[in-house]
């Protein structure tokens, strides 16, 4: 039953809601180029693709957080169905680094550039830095938020170790580094299954972690500090409860 609930009921909502929600948020970064409103559709667009896979989320923390207050947020990363799970519980607007190939592809690229998403260059580390130099710059001059996450992709078991790139990042812009941990989301869309289960969903958000007085050298020691936070969050009593 699981499986035809799955099959006939939430795959075909899930593709035409984000055909349509998709279409609303191109159309609406011709007309508000900061990308605010693209991110409202966003969020709205998270919150339908939840509701149709019969998938219950809650959150905790998310009052530490300042709602006008500029972060780049770092989570864990085991599922497709985390980014909607972030965008339906979050209050702050934030953005994405996007892969610079996107951005030459038509209607993609153009609704990444305008909806405020930053195109990052993973041709060679020296490109890569270049990258995130820039994505730190304008974080820090617009004051909006980034999502990354560290593990370089989604993880099929466990918590892989995080890359220093949100670490730099965040050090670079001077804004609060913070710890998120998806907790359920693995267990009801794995990678490799097209089989979405319904079922319960945590989100914990950390204590904000100040960058300011750090230098660009300290970034290895914020990337362990963060594995550290995030696997705490994890591992926490009422995230399995």
């Amino acid at each position: 039953m699981s499986f035809l609930r799955s099959v006939l009921v939430s795959t075909p909502l899930l593709i035409v809601s984000s055909i349509v929600m998709g279409l609303i948020s191109l159309g609406s970064s011709f007309f508000d180029r900061s990308g605010n409103t693209a991110h409202r559709v966003a969020r709205v667009w998270g919150k339908i693709l939840l509701a149709v896979s019969f998938i219950r989320i809650s959150s905790s923390g998310v009052g530490k957080l300042d709602p006008k207050g500029t972060y780049v947020f770092v989570a864990n990363h085991a599922s497709l169905m985390d980014i909607p799970a972030v965008l339906s519980q979050l209050p702050q607007q934030f953005r994405f680094l996007a892969k610079k190939g996107l951005y030459r592809i038509p209607f993609l690229g153009w609704h990444l550039r305008w909806a405020g998403h930053l195109p990052v260059d993973r041709s060679n580390a020296r490109n890569s830095l270049k990258s995130m130099n820039e994505a730190g710059r304008v974080i820090a001059e617009r004051r909006i938020s980034m999502l990354l996450f560290p593990e370089g992709g989604r993880s099929p078991h466990g918590l892989r170790a995080f890359r220093e790139g949100a670490a730099y990042l965040a050090i670079k812009a001077g804004v609060p580094v913070v710890p998120i941990a998806i907790i359920g989301m693995r267990e009801l869309l794995p990678m490799g299954s097209i089989h979405i289960r319904s079922g319960e969903v945590r989100l914990l958000v950390g204590e904000p972690i100040p960058t300011f007085h750090l230098k660009p050298s300290d970034r290895a020691q914020l990337t362990a500090r963060l594995h550290n936070e995030v696997r705490a969050l994890l591992d926490m009593p009422q995230a399995v409860a």
